[in-house]
């Protein structure tokens, strides 16, 4: 039996590739964007398998009305893929209000609509599997990165607690944590050329230049693969709760989470101090 996906930022992307690989295989895709305009080719392509919706994820009653719009043209939802994002890159001390919040509304608060609107229908019907994308950058967190990093471990809390409140109803959840994936031109996304870059302050020119060299060492995964990936991942009977995609990141998240342990154990003293279970 084919399922049918509601996938968030398709139109390009990973979310492409995404789409592109569900209703290839014979999936239905109901396929979410800020504008419909790329899908064209699809929709000769596959007819009413696949339904382009204009939804810009940070709108609670457009997304409602999207998933309103999916249930009605398909009759369910099996899959929900929460890809919609960007990076905003900047300095802690460099970011705005504006730059922060617009990280926010879109990459934390645009998921959190989409997961309430489709819910009610998920538990109706007794199944889902919600795939949360997240990022290695929602693990450990690096310079020029707060604003990204926050968004990030933010869903990571997020939907670690909804995989425990949703398990009883049949619903999965899986956050997939992606390193860099080839999606501009055979080539990783540059965070210093993506549209989303605060204001420079000369005290953090030399952290966006060791940014730039770093970027350009940066292996890049390959999409198609990703997707394949995705396609396996849905049809798992028992689902993970995280897995990384892509296993560049995977020394450097070893090394910062036994560092982590240990940064823990050394201070053990002055946490039982601060417990009232050692005398200062």
């Amino acid at each position: 039996m084919s399922k049918v996906w509601f996938i968030t930022g398709s139109s390009r992307g990973l979310g492409r590739e995404f789409t592109e690989a569900a209703l290839g295989r014979g999936d239905k895709v109901a396929a979410t964007a800020r504008s419909t305009e790329s899908f064209g080719e699809l929709a000769e392509k596959y007819g009413d398998a696949i339904l382009p919706l204009a939804m810009d994820v940070t709108d609670k009653a457009a997304v409602a009305a999207a998933v309103e719009a999916a249930v009605g043209h398909f009759g369910r939802i099996d899959v929900v893929v929460n890809n919609a994002g960007y990076a905003q890159v900047g300095a802690v001390e460099e970011l705005s209000g504006a730059e922060l919040r617009d990280e926010m509304e879109t990459n934390f608060y645009g998921a959190v609509w989409v997961i309430q609107a489709v819910l009610p229908q998920l538990r109706a019907q007794g199944s889902g599997h919600i795939v949360q994308l997240s990022s290695a950058a929602g693990l450990i967190a690096m310079p020029l990165g707060g604003a990204y990093h926050a968004s990030k471990w933010a869903l990571e809390g997020l939907n670690e607690a909804l995989a425990g409140e949703v398990a009883a109803f049949g619903i999965k959840v899986t956050i997939v944590e992606p390193g860099g994936f080839a999606t501009r031109q055979g080539k990783n996304p540059d965070p210093l050329d993506n549209g989303h870059m605060a204001a420079a302050h000369p005290a953090y020119v030399p952290l966006r230049e060791k940014l730039a060299q770093a970027v350009k060492g940066q292996p890049a995964g390959d999409p198609a693969a990703s997707a394949r990936a995705m396609l396996k991942l849905v049809d798992l009977e028992q689902p993970p709760l995280r897995v990384l995609w892509g296993l560049g990141f995977h020394p450097m998240l070893k090394q910062a989470y036994a560092a982590r342990l240990q940064n823990w154990e050394d201070w053990k003293d002055l946490s039982l101090e601060a417990q009232g279970e050692l005398s200062a």
